[in-house]
């Protein structure tokens, strides 16, 4: 069966995790020790109703961390999405949730030497990322996540290109960081990494590759559609800039 939206999004909560979850009245709330938005939103816990006064709770909670306050709205969640714009939270980073079968991508055997599947993260990974904006703090989100997991490198044209971290939780094998050097785009590198994560995906017993991807990445979004993964939900960030 294909997965949904909220077992996606509890891939990656385990896939990608904050470095401290813990609840306050009808929300979850998340430390995400400067690792983005998917660590640091709070959410509303599922089924719960709240008050305005949890809301201001969980802002204060959020200060607390050090963190501006930050939600998370998903389907079916309406009524909070009102209840914030009116707020004054802004929309942010809407984004489409995919996934696809793992044995679909397994069609099309990988050139020798182009891609390579390590744990620990090596020094060039590390630089790929960082290029990228990809920093320490996101680093240490893949280094705590607790689960079965894998980096990839990618190489093209005798020079190391791309690379990408994979967990895998519940079946479904996840993909976050992709990132593909700019000199070495549009070489047809991002769709090998993506059947690397696959084959790894494949050995684990994984039957599901999924990703998360902005909507504004018209690129990335491009690239998954023709590679046949189906959007099968998404989400939205609210931001108070206080």
């Amino acid at each position: 069966m294909r997965p949904g939206a909220q077992q996606l999004m509890a891939v990656c909560e385990v896939t990608w995790p904050p470095a401290r979850s813990f609840a306050a009245g009808p929300f979850q709330l998340r430390d995400g020790a400067g690792g983005g938005k998917r660590v640091s939103a709070a959410t509303l816990l599922p089924g719960a109703t709240w008050s305005e006064e949890d809301r201001h709770r969980a802002e204060e909670e959020m200060r607390g961390l050090g963190q501006s306050p930050l939600f998370q709205v998903r389907a079916g969640e309406a009524a909070l999405d009102a209840e914030l714009d009116a707020a004054g939270y802004r929309v942010v980073d809407p984004v489409n949730l995919y996934v696809m079968p793992v044995q679909a991508l397994l069609d099309r055997a990988i050139p020798r030497v182009t891609t390579f599947c390590v744990w620990e993260l090596l020094a060039i990974m590390r630089d790929l990322w960082a290029e990228g904006g990809i920093g320490p703090e996101r680093i240490a989100v893949m280094e705590r996540a607790d689960c079965p997991k894998t980096s990839i490198l990618g190489r093209i044209e005798d020079s190391p290109a791309a690379t990408a971290y994979v967990g895998l939780s519940d079946g479904v094998a996840m993909l976050h960081a992709l990132e593909v050097t700019p000199e070495k785009r549009r070489k047809g590198m991002a769709q090998w990494m993506m059947r690397q994560a696959a084959f790894w995906a494949a050995d684990q017993g994984a039957a599901h590759l999924s990703v998360l991807c902005t909507r504004g990445n018209a690129g990335a979004n491009a690239l998954y559609q023709s590679m046949g993964f189906e959007v099968v939900g998404g989400y939205h960030y609210r931001v108070k800039d206080i």
